[in-house]
């Protein structure tokens, strides 16, 4: 089991990157919100949340490197080491995202999370599947994408949880022609990334902000599944573990 760094204190240069970073954000969120809103109204797209999550990766210093090609009308499988995952992978591709339905429980991330069209999944509840399928054919058809993290929380980096294929559940059986594209998440520094152990999400939050040193992350997109790699859920989830398991050690 991974564990967090022991808590670190920031100094008074850290803290000024901080409140700086902030109030950029803030003043993204303030931009962009009214013109998703009013883009949405007269139908002119929706690539603002993309435009905001961008600009979040890039005031937290978020460094990125591509290989690979990212598919439109993928299934994202991506392994999870932070929340900057979310604005690296909405940079590269626009997609929409697979949550956990707790996440639903604190309005302020609901509502982000909404904006982006984001689908909420309920694990446990088999009666909210058709719903949920749903969620999953719009958010693909205004997306283009989606990402979902089958790990289902957050590693160290330096290795994979095992996957959960109950969060394939909205999409078994596949719809036709979707493709599914697993995608390598690799930081330089992932143990001063990493969101785990016992540090409460805030507190990470702040650390990374803190940071005077770029975060770089190489996002490796690896060949779409094919043929017998795609017959059920289960066989999906172990495919794409496999696979970026072994892109790891390249």
């Amino acid at each position: 089991m991974a564990h967090a760094l022991p808590a670190q204190r920031i100094r008074p240069l850290g803290w000024a990157l901080v409140v700086f970073r902030l109030v950029l954000m803030v003043f993204v969120l303030l931009l962009c919100t009214p013109l998703h809103l009013l883009w949405r109204l007269v139908g002119a797209g929706r690539w603002w949340p993309r435009v905001f999550l961008s600009s979040i990766g890039m005031i937290a210093g978020l460094h990125l490197r591509i290989e690979g090609r990212p598919h439109r009308g993928a299934l994202h499988l991506a392994n999870h080491v932070s929340w900057l995952d979310i604005p690296a992978l909405a940079h590269a591709t626009g997609t929409a995202f697979v949550a956990h339905d707790g996440l639903a429980a604190f309005p302020f991330l609901k509502w982000l999370c909404e904006m982006n069209d984001t689908v909420f999944i309920a694990r446990h509840d088999r009666r909210s599947i058709a719903l949920q399928v749903q969620q999953v054919r719009a958010a693909m058809d205004a997306r283009g994408a989606l990402t979902l993290f089958p790990e289902g929380t957050t590693s160290d980096g330096t290795g994979l949880l095992p996957f959960k294929s109950s969060l394939l559940s909205a999409l078994d059986p596949l719809p036709e022609g979707l493709v599914v594209q697993p995608v390598l998440l690799a930081y330089d520094d992932a143990a001063r990334i990493a969101w785990v152990g016992e540090e409460h999400g805030l507190d990470n939050f702040k650390r990374i902000l803190a940071r005077l040193r770029p975060i770089r992350l190489t996002m490796v997109f690896l060949p779409p599944l094919s043929g017998d790699a795609l017959s059920d859920r289960k066989t999906i989830s172990a495919e794409a573990r496999s696979r970026i398991a072994a892109a790891m050690v390249r």
